[in-house]
């Protein structure tokens, strides 16, 4: 198990790092799914043998109420439906910290359950906000999870400059779930966890 980094440096690094997600060209990416509310695309992961997905919506609400329904906090558990749990393990500052969560077996359970211990940091970009996170190997592993893991993943939520109060919602995930999982299963879970995700939060910002 290793000690917690310094949150400063991995937060620059990681910040740093989904800026470079954002700048990779459009014909980098394949089609994975797409839904009236969100379109998913896929291309090779450079961190693991799975792939980084890029999810991309227009969520008619300020950056600063989705983006408080996207980090660790009061909402997020309410609204995700593949989350069951979420306990904030260390705070290092208003918008930075360790959390712990689980989430709900998927694919008639072909999936099972997952546990994630997660560094979380919050921060501007241009007139909006990206929240970003990587797991960490850190605290035991409880019985009846498997620990999956986060690469660099993150949400940028940046207002339309023509509709201020429309934001445009931009995901990269690359979740490697371990366990013995066909990459098929994998593929169909994530894009479909990725396009039900916008659902999910457009109803629970209306609600």
């Amino acid at each position: 198990m290793d000690l917690l980094p310094n949150s400063v440096s991995l937060a620059t690094k990681l910040q740093n790092t989904l800026i470079q997600y954002h700048s990779i060209p459009d014909s980098e990416w394949r089609v994975a799914k797409k839904t009236k509310d969100a379109t998913v695309w896929r291309k090779p992961s450079e961190e693991f043998s799975g792939y980084l997905y890029k999810a991309q919506g227009v969520v008619e609400d300020v950056a600063n109420r989705i983006v408080d329904h996207i980090r660790p906090g009061p909402y997020r558990l309410d609204w995700d439906s593949l989350m069951t749990s979420m306990d904030i393990m260390e705070t290092f500052e208003e918008n930075c910290c360790v959390m712990h969560y689980t989430t709900a077996g998927q694919l008639w359970n072909i999936i099972a359950p997952r546990e994630f211990v997660d560094f979380s940091y919050t921060t501007g970009y241009e007139d909006g906000l990206l929240t970003c996170g990587i797991s960490l190997d850190y605290g035991e592993v409880r019985p009846s999870f498997v620990r999956g893991y986060n690469h660099p993943c993150g949400w940028f939520c940046v207002p339309l400059k023509d509709f201020p109060c429309h934001s445009l919602l931009t995901g990269y995930i690359q979740t490697e779930l371990r366990g013995m999982l066909p990459q098929s299963a994998v593929d169909t879970a994530m894009s479909g966890t990725l396009a039900n995700f916008y659902s999910d939060l457009k109803k629970a910002l209306e609600a």
